[in-house]
């Protein structure tokens, strides 16, 4: 193997099990940071009920620790790229520029600009999954469904 670009193994071919590690690792890794922003939106935009306002508040108090964690991600997976092996230059390298794409692109431009742009149709659910729970847990007191008995009614 011929030492290339930055010290990597030149190679014609990347190996067969990068590409599905790659995924896994990084649809974990987005899932992580997905579900932290649009949790901080979310609770906001349950007490305010301002979409525009709730999508700032949710960037703005995520956006330190995603880049935070995603700039010791990429450290940490550069170094996996600068070892002598070359599936683990090839998934280091990988990881580490998806991770930087991700955090910077996806979910510092592409999630606020579309939650924006959509509104109030961010939290529309379709009527055939009615029978999910409410996944708040603060905000708005749900009404019973059921029959209420009263105490007087002997019930």
């Amino acid at each position: 193997m011929l030492r290339g670009f930055f010290g990597f193994h030149a190679s014609p071919v990347i190996e067969s099990r990068v590409p599905i590690l790659l995924f896994c690792i990084l649809f974990g890794l987005s899932m992580d940071y997905h579900v932290s922003i649009l949790s901080r939106i979310r609770e906001h935009d349950n007490i305010t009920h301002d979409n525009r306002e709730s999508v700032a508040v949710g960037v703005h108090s995520t956006g330190k620790i995603i880049t935070g964690a995603a700039l010791i991600m990429v450290v940490v997976f550069d170094a996996f790229a600068t070892g002598s092996r070359l599936a683990l230059q090839q998934l280091g390298f990988g990881l580490a520029v998806a991770v930087l794409l991700d955090a910077t692109i996806v979910r510092s431009v592409l999630v606020p600009s579309v939650m924006t742009l959509l509104a109030d149709r961010n939290w529309w659910l379709p009527g055939w999954l009615g029978w999910l729970p409410d996944p708040r847990i603060e905000g708005e007191p749900q009404a019973p469904t059921g029959a209420q008995h009263s105490p007087a009614a002997g019930g």
